[in-house]
């Protein structure tokens, strides 16, 4: 059907038979939020699935972010990349602590770690890359960096469910990893997200914190936030985690077709798996070079969609340029000249789960004629 829409996802959801019975359980235990019974059994499911130690949930993935921040008392300054959502950025603003950015890889748009040692001052208190993509960082080159320096490292991982380097969760590198649960994601609950630390001590904090700050009845421990994740959609996720490997792997084979239909395409570049990783594939870039394609990147983001392919520019525009960002020192574009290439050539092509062969060959179709 050529008037078909094809978006660049589709949420994973749960058949609604098995959601159900969920709802029915939910409303006799009439305990909707805070700490519930489905909440209680999806934390545990995802430290088994994740292969992480500790995991606390959140309402969304933005939640995490601002509250691992308050948990390790960062201040001053914190090194970062413009190369994101907005949301990574934005939970320093919240927390009145000054972004430094630095350039990227141009090989997989994570954060370049020869970058960073150039931008730590004596405010410089954290570093927070993204694994862009769900494509790992350079973790080790970046801890060694953090840990020469008094550095934390909280890694925004919003995009890296279930990947793996050498069969290790890159989830598990840093002080701390945040990741978004959010309906566009592999592994949605509609909206949420999650925090993930290495000890008891730590999960016990992030817990207060995100519940205002109550450690009892009469105590407040901290000026913490209401961050908690309802029962309902904690049920959806435990529904939703028992199909994400299967999802996970129809990407992959879109994946596949792409690279195999574009590999001898002059002016698009995509991005291979990387050796020892367990990809998600969350994302299928191109990046589009006008000079040898023949058309811009917007060019061609506005045919595609002319013929109902909606791509995405993600990342554009960089975080960077925004408003609240632009004016810092590290926002100037001679100091992120990679990191705007990227964003200026990139177009995320759809791929999901719900992708026929038939939506993909007019995906290839837009790009190719």
């Amino acid at each position: 059907m050529m008037n078909k829409v094809i978006t660049v996802t589709s949420p994973l959801l749960p058949p609604l038979e098995e959601f159900t019975p969920c709802l029915e359980d939910i409303w006799k235990r009439k305990w909707l939020t805070n700490n519930g019974y489905y909440h209680q059994e999806l934390e545990k499911a995802l430290c088994e699935y994740l292969k992480v130690p500790y995991i606390s949930l959140f309402t969304n993935g933005t939640l995490p972010l601002i509250c691992a921040l308050q948990a390790m008392r960062i201040t001053g300054e914190v090194i970062t990349t413009p190369y994101s959502f907005v949301a990574t950025t934005h939970a320093l603003w919240w927390n009145g602590i000054k972004p430094v950015f630095v350039d990227v890889d141009p090989l997989t748009g994570n954060m370049d770690p020869e970058k960073i040692e150039a931008a730590i001052t004596p405010k410089t208190t954290a570093i927070m890359p993204v694994h862009v993509y769900g494509r790992p960082c350079d973790t080790k080159r970046i801890q060694e960096i953090a840990d020469t320096y008094g550095l934390k490292v909280i890694y925004d991982a919003a995009h890296a469910f279930g990947v793996e380097k050498d069969g290790v969760s890159i989830i598990n590198a840093g002080d701390m990893a945040t990741l978004s649960f959010h309906a566009t994601k592999v592994y949605n609950t509609i909206e949420g997200g999650a925090l993930v630390c290495h000890d008891a001590q730590t999960k016990q904090r992030i817990d207060y914190i995100k519940n205002f700050g109550f450690a009892n009845e009469t105590t407040v421990v901290a000026p913490g936030i209401n961050g908690k994740m309802d029962e309902l959609r904690s049920a959806y996720g435990l529904l939703s985690l028992k199909y994400v490997d299967e999802a996970i792997e129809k990407r992959h084979q879109v994946a596949i077709r792409y690279r195999e239909a574009l590999k001898d395409v002059r002016g698009i570049r995509y991005l291979d798996d990387s050796s020892g990783v367990k990809h998600n594939y969350s994302y299928f870039p191109i990046f589009v070079s006008e000079r040898e394609y023949g058309m811009s990147r917007n060019a061609l983001y506005e045919k595609m969609k002319s013929v109902g392919v909606y791509g995405r520019r993600y990342f554009y525009p960089l975080i960077s340029t925004f408003s609240t960002y632009k004016g810092l020192e590290s926002s100037r574009e001679e100091n992120l000249l990679i990191a705007h290439k990227m964003a200026d050539e990139v177009i995320c092509l759809p791929i999901h789960h719900d992708l026929g062969e038939t939506d993909i060959e007019r995906v290839l179709i837009s790009i190719l004629k």
